[in-house]
Protein backbone atom coordinates (compact mmCIF):
# COMPACT_ATOMS: atom_id res chain seq x y z
CA UNK A 1 0.00 0.00 0.00
CA UNK A 2 1.37 3.39 -0.97
CA UNK A 3 2.33 5.63 1.91
CA UNK A 4 0.39 8.88 2.21
CA UNK A 5 1.74 11.92 4.00
CA UNK A 6 -0.92 14.38 5.08
CA UNK A 7 -0.22 18.02 4.23
CA UNK A 8 -1.02 20.61 6.90
CA UNK A 9 -3.49 23.42 6.16
CA UNK A 10 -0.64 25.95 6.35
CA UNK A 11 1.39 23.97 3.80
CA UNK A 12 -1.60 23.78 1.44
CA UNK A 13 -2.24 27.52 1.84
CA UNK A 14 1.40 28.28 1.13
CA UNK A 15 1.34 26.26 -2.08
CA UNK A 16 -1.76 28.01 -3.39
CA UNK A 17 -0.57 31.47 -2.30
CA UNK A 18 2.65 31.01 -4.29
CA UNK A 19 0.63 29.79 -7.27
CA UNK A 20 -1.73 32.80 -7.09
CA UNK A 21 1.20 35.20 -6.87
CA UNK A 22 2.82 33.59 -9.92
CA UNK A 23 -0.40 33.86 -11.95
CA UNK A 24 -1.00 37.53 -11.19
CA UNK A 25 2.64 38.65 -10.86
CA UNK A 26 4.26 38.90 -7.43
CA UNK A 27 4.55 42.70 -7.57
CA UNK A 28 0.98 43.40 -8.69
CA UNK A 29 -1.34 44.61 -5.90
CA UNK A 30 -4.73 42.96 -5.48
CA UNK A 31 -7.30 44.60 -7.76
CA UNK A 32 -10.79 45.45 -6.51
CA UNK A 33 -13.67 46.44 -8.79
CA UNK A 34 -16.21 48.68 -7.01
CA UNK A 35 -19.67 48.75 -8.63
CA UNK A 36 -21.91 51.38 -7.01
CA UNK A 37 -23.81 54.40 -8.34
CA UNK A 38 -23.19 56.30 -5.09
CA UNK A 39 -20.05 58.39 -5.64
CA UNK A 40 -19.65 58.87 -1.89
CA UNK A 41 -19.53 55.11 -1.27
CA UNK A 42 -17.03 54.67 -4.10
CA UNK A 43 -14.73 57.39 -2.78
CA UNK A 44 -14.91 55.97 0.75
CA UNK A 45 -14.06 52.45 -0.39
CA UNK A 46 -11.30 53.68 -2.69
CA UNK A 47 -9.61 55.67 0.08
CA UNK A 48 -9.81 52.86 2.63
CA UNK A 49 -8.77 50.07 0.28
CA UNK A 50 -5.73 52.09 -0.76
CA UNK A 51 -4.30 51.67 2.76
CA UNK A 52 -3.77 47.87 2.50
CA UNK A 53 -2.38 48.51 -1.00
CA UNK A 54 -5.39 47.46 -3.06
CA UNK A 55 -5.69 48.82 -6.58
CA UNK A 56 -9.29 49.98 -7.09
CA UNK A 57 -11.48 50.75 -10.09
CA UNK A 58 -14.98 52.23 -9.64
CA UNK A 59 -17.94 52.14 -12.04
CA UNK A 60 -21.57 53.10 -11.56
CA UNK A 61 -23.49 50.78 -13.88
CA UNK A 62 -23.82 47.07 -14.56
CA UNK A 63 -22.87 47.56 -18.22
CA UNK A 64 -19.61 49.30 -17.28
CA UNK A 65 -18.86 46.61 -14.69
CA UNK A 66 -19.27 43.79 -17.19
CA UNK A 67 -17.27 45.64 -19.83
CA UNK A 68 -14.24 46.21 -17.63
CA UNK A 69 -14.47 42.77 -15.99
CA UNK A 70 -14.12 41.19 -19.43
CA UNK A 71 -11.04 43.23 -20.29
CA UNK A 72 -9.11 43.34 -16.99
CA UNK A 73 -8.34 40.87 -14.23
CA UNK A 74 -9.70 41.58 -10.73
CA UNK A 75 -9.23 39.73 -7.45
CA UNK A 76 -12.43 41.02 -5.80
CA UNK A 77 -15.68 42.78 -6.71
CA UNK A 78 -17.77 44.94 -4.36
CA UNK A 79 -21.21 45.00 -5.99
CA UNK A 80 -24.13 47.21 -4.94
CA UNK A 81 -27.33 45.16 -4.73
CA UNK A 82 -29.50 47.87 -6.31
CA UNK A 83 -27.99 49.48 -9.40
CA UNK A 84 -29.85 51.90 -11.71
CA UNK A 85 -32.25 49.99 -13.96
CA UNK A 86 -30.59 46.70 -12.99
CA UNK A 87 -31.00 44.03 -10.36
CA UNK A 88 -27.40 43.22 -9.47
CA UNK A 89 -28.32 39.57 -8.89
CA UNK A 90 -28.84 39.28 -12.64
CA UNK A 91 -25.24 40.24 -13.42
CA UNK A 92 -23.54 38.15 -10.72
CA UNK A 93 -23.44 35.10 -12.98
CA UNK A 94 -21.91 37.16 -15.80
CA UNK A 95 -19.30 38.61 -13.44
CA UNK A 96 -18.54 35.14 -12.12
CA UNK A 97 -18.03 33.92 -15.68
CA UNK A 98 -15.70 36.81 -16.50
CA UNK A 99 -13.85 36.64 -13.16
CA UNK A 100 -14.04 33.00 -12.01
CA UNK A 101 -11.47 33.40 -9.24
CA UNK A 102 -12.59 36.77 -7.88
CA UNK A 103 -14.24 37.27 -4.50
CA UNK A 104 -17.68 38.82 -5.13
CA UNK A 105 -19.18 40.64 -2.13
CA UNK A 106 -22.64 42.18 -2.54
CA UNK A 107 -23.51 45.41 -0.70
CA UNK A 108 -27.09 46.39 0.14
CA UNK A 109 -28.91 49.07 2.11
CA UNK A 110 -31.72 46.56 2.71
CA UNK A 111 -31.26 43.56 5.01
CA UNK A 112 -33.27 41.31 2.69
CA UNK A 113 -33.03 37.56 3.29
CA UNK A 114 -34.33 36.69 -0.18
CA UNK A 115 -31.87 39.12 -1.76
CA UNK A 116 -28.98 37.57 0.12
CA UNK A 117 -30.02 34.06 -0.84
CA UNK A 118 -30.57 35.00 -4.50
CA UNK A 119 -27.18 36.70 -4.66
CA UNK A 120 -25.33 33.80 -3.07
CA UNK A 121 -27.09 31.28 -5.30
CA UNK A 122 -26.21 33.36 -8.36
CA UNK A 123 -22.50 33.12 -7.51
CA UNK A 124 -21.71 35.84 -4.98
CA UNK A 125 -19.37 34.81 -2.15
CA UNK A 126 -20.65 37.08 0.62
CA UNK A 127 -23.22 39.76 1.46
CA UNK A 128 -22.76 42.92 3.53
CA UNK A 129 -25.53 45.28 4.70
CA UNK A 130 -25.12 49.06 4.60
CA UNK A 131 -24.16 50.99 6.62
CA UNK A 132 -21.02 48.97 7.19
CA UNK A 133 -17.68 49.59 8.86
CA UNK A 134 -14.96 49.80 6.23
CA UNK A 135 -12.74 47.42 8.18
CA UNK A 136 -15.46 44.79 7.81
CA UNK A 137 -15.36 45.15 4.02
CA UNK A 138 -11.64 44.38 4.03
CA UNK A 139 -12.18 41.49 6.46
CA UNK A 140 -14.89 39.99 4.22
CA UNK A 141 -12.63 40.13 1.15
CA UNK A 142 -9.78 38.53 3.07
CA UNK A 143 -12.10 35.84 4.50
CA UNK A 144 -13.29 34.83 1.03
CA UNK A 145 -9.69 34.52 -0.15
CA UNK A 146 -8.80 32.48 2.94
CA UNK A 147 -11.62 30.05 2.14
CA UNK A 148 -10.27 29.79 -1.39
CA UNK A 149 -6.80 29.01 -0.02
CA UNK A 150 -8.21 26.19 2.08
CA UNK A 151 -10.64 24.81 -0.49
CA UNK A 152 -8.50 24.50 -3.60
CA UNK A 153 -4.83 24.18 -4.42
CA UNK A 154 -4.93 23.52 -8.16
CA UNK A 155 -6.79 21.40 -10.67
CA UNK A 156 -5.30 18.18 -9.22
CA UNK A 157 -5.30 18.81 -5.46
CA UNK A 158 -8.40 19.99 -3.60
CA UNK A 159 -8.75 20.58 0.13
CA UNK A 160 -11.37 21.80 2.58
CA UNK A 161 -11.24 21.46 6.39
CA UNK A 162 -9.63 18.02 6.89
CA UNK A 163 -10.72 16.65 3.49
CA UNK A 164 -8.00 16.23 0.85
CA UNK A 165 -8.61 15.09 -2.72
CA UNK A 166 -6.12 13.99 -5.36
CA UNK A 167 -8.31 14.51 -8.43
CA UNK A 168 -5.87 13.07 -10.96
CA UNK A 169 -5.24 9.98 -8.83
CA UNK A 170 -8.92 9.67 -7.82
CA UNK A 171 -7.99 9.44 -4.13
CA UNK A 172 -9.53 11.12 -1.09
CA UNK A 173 -8.65 11.37 2.60
CA UNK A 174 -10.47 12.65 5.69
CA UNK A 175 -8.07 13.68 8.47
CA UNK A 176 -5.38 11.54 6.83
CA UNK A 177 -7.56 8.42 6.55
CA UNK A 178 -8.17 7.13 3.03
CA UNK A 179 -11.84 6.84 1.97
CA UNK A 180 -13.20 4.42 -0.61
CA UNK A 181 -15.69 6.19 -2.89
CA UNK A 182 -17.53 5.13 -6.01
CA UNK A 183 -16.92 7.22 -9.16
CA UNK A 184 -20.23 9.05 -8.63
CA UNK A 185 -19.47 9.73 -4.98
CA UNK A 186 -16.04 11.03 -5.91
CA UNK A 187 -17.48 13.45 -8.50
CA UNK A 188 -20.10 14.60 -6.00
CA UNK A 189 -17.56 15.30 -3.26
CA UNK A 190 -15.23 16.98 -5.76
CA UNK A 191 -18.00 19.41 -6.78
CA UNK A 192 -18.85 20.13 -3.14
CA UNK A 193 -15.20 20.83 -2.26
CA UNK A 194 -14.75 23.05 -5.32
CA UNK A 195 -17.73 25.10 -4.09
CA UNK A 196 -17.10 24.83 -0.34
CA UNK A 197 -19.44 27.00 1.76
CA UNK A 198 -21.70 27.72 -1.23
CA UNK A 199 -25.20 26.25 -1.37
CA UNK A 200 -25.65 24.01 -4.41
CA UNK A 201 -29.11 23.14 -5.68
CA UNK A 202 -30.16 19.62 -6.63
CA UNK A 203 -30.31 20.83 -10.25
CA UNK A 204 -26.68 22.00 -10.13
CA UNK A 205 -25.58 18.68 -8.68
CA UNK A 206 -27.54 16.71 -11.28
CA UNK A 207 -26.02 18.69 -14.15
CA UNK A 208 -22.43 18.50 -12.88
CA UNK A 209 -22.33 14.98 -11.45
CA UNK A 210 -24.89 13.07 -13.56
CA UNK A 211 -24.88 15.19 -16.72
CA UNK A 212 -28.54 16.26 -16.76
CA UNK A 213 -30.50 18.98 -14.97
CA UNK A 214 -34.09 17.71 -14.81
CA UNK A 215 -35.81 15.37 -12.36
CA UNK A 216 -33.62 13.02 -10.37
CA UNK A 217 -34.18 14.64 -6.97
CA UNK A 218 -34.32 11.26 -5.26
CA UNK A 219 -31.09 10.22 -6.98
CA UNK A 220 -29.28 13.22 -5.51
CA UNK A 221 -30.71 12.66 -2.02
CA UNK A 222 -29.68 9.01 -2.03
CA UNK A 223 -26.17 9.78 -3.29
CA UNK A 224 -25.66 12.51 -0.69
CA UNK A 225 -26.90 10.17 2.06
CA UNK A 226 -24.42 7.45 1.02
CA UNK A 227 -21.59 9.97 0.73
CA UNK A 228 -22.31 11.31 4.22
CA UNK A 229 -21.96 7.82 5.69
CA UNK A 230 -18.45 7.58 4.28
CA UNK A 231 -17.24 11.16 4.75
CA UNK A 232 -18.93 12.28 7.98
CA UNK A 233 -19.32 9.04 9.95
CA UNK A 234 -17.80 9.50 13.41
CA UNK A 235 -16.46 12.94 12.48
CA UNK A 236 -17.57 16.57 12.39
CA UNK A 237 -20.45 16.67 9.85
CA UNK A 238 -19.39 18.74 6.84
CA UNK A 239 -22.07 17.89 4.26
CA UNK A 240 -24.98 20.11 5.26
CA UNK A 241 -28.57 20.11 4.01
CA UNK A 242 -29.97 23.61 3.44
CA UNK A 243 -33.70 23.03 3.48
CA UNK A 244 -35.51 24.37 0.45
CA UNK A 245 -32.28 25.06 -1.45
CA UNK A 246 -29.89 22.11 -1.61
CA UNK A 247 -26.59 21.10 -0.05
CA UNK A 248 -23.44 22.76 1.18
CA UNK A 249 -19.99 21.64 2.36
CA UNK A 250 -19.42 23.71 5.49
CA UNK A 251 -17.44 23.41 8.71
CA UNK A 252 -18.92 25.10 11.75
CA UNK A 253 -15.50 25.20 13.39
CA UNK A 254 -13.74 27.32 10.74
Amino acid sequence: MAEHTTRTRSELSGILLSSMEERRGATRPSRVLIVDDDDGICLLLESVLALPVYETTSVGTAADALSIARSKEFDAVLLDRFLPETDAVQIVAALRSALPSAAIVMLSAVDDVKGRVDGLRAGADDFLTKPFHVSEVIARIEAVHRRALLSTIDADLLSYADIEMDVAGRRVWRNGTALSLTPTEFRLLEFLVENAERVLSRGQLLERVWGYDFGGGEVVEKAVSLLRKKVDAGREPLIQTVRGFGYCLRSEST
